[in-house]
């Protein structure tokens, strides 16, 4: 597993985020353009939110104002598996859901 990053959340758990899923979020959600802000929003969210279907999911969120879509808030995708948490996705979104 080629790792990019890894990052711990506020429980202490390690967050990865991998080159195949970096891969995945470049392909699917190009506004994503950079590592940094997925980075960034897992260390320093506004928001976190537990996925009501799965409880091993949480969303990260952090709004950037500086953006000139009306897409402003980075929603990171992280399934907990084991203690890690591994990033799934990221994408603008134009709120918390």
């Amino acid at each position: 597993m080629n790792i990019i990053f890894e990052v711990f959340d506020k429980n202490g758990k390690k967050i990865r985020l991998t080159k195949r899923q970096w891969s995945h979020i470049r392909k699917k959600h190009p506004e994503v353009d950079n590592y940094d802000i997925i980075e960034e929003t897992l260390k320093t969210h506004d928001q976190i939110k537990v996925y009501d279907i799965d409880e091993t999911i949480k969303y990260f969120y952090k709004y950037y104002k500086h953006r000139s879509s009306h897409e402003k808030f980075l929603q990171v995708v992280v399934k907990y598996l084991n203690g890690d948490g591994f990033i799934l996705t990221a994408q603008f979104k134009p709120h918390i859901r």
